[in-house]
């Protein structure tokens, strides 16, 4: 089964201090007996700095890089926070993006095989975008993009922020930008408006998926991974949820949550055909 544990999962256990990544890299390598990793840029960036949140220096980035070869680990997901597209002001605007191609040099030296880097906007209000906005967007989006093709990833938001907590504003977005290196990491559910019908009309986008605990027990959780399938998704299931504490444990009950599901969906496709 396509499974990843998104770091963001640990993140209590990162302020605890108990956890860098590279020991979130040995527990899903050696505790979970995973070959796939679901970065987040959280355990390697100032977050002191916000919303500009500056990167670990390049060679640490590189021993990131060589922890993981030596796991025969593979990138499935970067998840970036802090060098989102759009803010209001335009010289914060012009540090978010300096800060993004930062990240995205650091994608193709980890071998990212996606990157989510968000929309910008509020995480507490949602609206539809502005023409000034969506035109930027979409022109940064097609910019980061054909950078992505160039090195062999898919590249594109998360449900995070301001308006792509909209399905529909994603969706126009997505064919707007229309460039087969551009997608949606997808968090399932985590819609502001069509709750239950923002999965489907996004999923045709999906590079990647995050999972939470509402996730796993909404009454329409089958039908979503059906929209997903129906899609031709391919993609890994990412476990990503911050439990209050206990997040191994958590974690580990969240993987096999997430696998009665697939294996639920999959014997309903079975029964259907």
């Amino acid at each position: 089964m396509n499974i990843s544990i998104g770091g963001y999962s640990f993140n209590n256990t990162y302020l605890e201090g108990k956890m860098d990544v590279f020991g979130y890299l040995e527990a899903v390598k050696y505790r979970y007996r995973m070959d796939v990793v679901d970065l987040w840029n959280g355990f390697f960036i100032d977050r002191s700095r916000k919303p500009v949140m500056k990167l670990a220096e390049e060679s640490y980035i590189r021993k990131i890089r060589e922890a993981l070869d030596e796991k025969e680990m593979r990138v499935v997901n970067f998840a970036i926070d802090g060098a989102h597209l759009w803010d209001p002001d335009p010289d914060l605007r012009k540090q978010l993006y300096e800060n993004a191609l930062v990240h995205l040099k650091a994608s193709v030296i980890l071998g990212a095989e996606t990157v989510r880097i968000d929309t910008g906007g509020s995480y507490t209000e949602w609206e539809t975008m502005s023409e000034e906005q969506f035109e930027y967007t979409v022109s940064r989006y097609r910019e980061f993009s054909t950078f992505a093709a160039d090195h062999g990833f898919h590249i594109g938001p998360e449900n995070h922020m301001g308006a792509s907590l909209l399905p529909r504003e994603m969706k126009r977005l997505a064919e707007a930008v229309d460039h087969p290196a551009f997608g949606f990491l997808v968090h399932l559910s985590r819609w502001k408006v069509d709750q239950e019908e923002g999965d489907r009309l996004v999923a045709p986008w999906a590079y990647h998926t995050h999972v939470d605990a509402n996730t796993v027990v909404a009454d329409h959780a089958i039908d979503t991974i059906r929209h997903f399938n129906e899609a031709g998704y391919k993609g890994y299931w990412g476990i990503e949820h911050d439990a209050p504490n206990n997040q191994y444990i958590e974690t580990e009950r969240l993987i096999g949550m997430v696998k009665k599901l697939l294996l639920d969906a999959a014997a309903e496709r079975r029964n259907e055909a």
